[in-house]
């Protein structure tokens, strides 16, 4: 199948192939008599476990990597490792949004109005201590 056909079959553009070609993590296609890419029904397939891993969290580096490590042919722990690793950073990941949220629904309970020049009683927001700081400094 050409690139156009292989990118919609895969539900990425024609750009994602060749930048993938790149970086090697889809091989490098035979080609036709007329020069044109010729792929099979595996690169769908690789393609699709690509996409798969980085809606995971998986950056493209680490795909490859993994990739690689599978192409030797025998299992190994890399992928469980890798994908505990990448649990407790989605779980840190998540208190942080959890602390970020809850620090949120206090400056819209509190009716913050402002930064650096809060007029609403009790601001919860940092910054206006900072700013009072850096105003006696400069």
């Amino acid at each position: 199948m050409r690139s156009g056909e292989l990118a919609a079959a895969a539900g990425v553009n024609v750009q994602t192939l060749r930048y993938y070609e790149r970086r090697g993590l889809l091989p490098e296609p035979d080609r036709s008599l007329g020069g044109h890419r010729d792929y099979d029904e595996s690169s769908v397939a690789l393609l699709r476990v690509v996409k798969a891993a980085q809606r995971l969290g998986f950056t493209l580096d680490e795909v490859a990597e993994l990739l690689d490590t599978g192409r030797q042919g025998h299992p190994t722990p890399d992928l469980q490792t890798r994908a505990q690793a990448k649990l407790d950073e989605v779980d840190r990941r998540m208190e942080d949004l959890s602390t970020i949220r809850q620090e949120l629904v206090r400056v819209i309970d509190a009716r913050c109005d402002s930064l650096t020049n809060c007029t609403c009683r009790d601001c919860p927001i940092p910054f206006i201590e900072l700013t009072a700081v850096t105003k006696g400094l400069t």
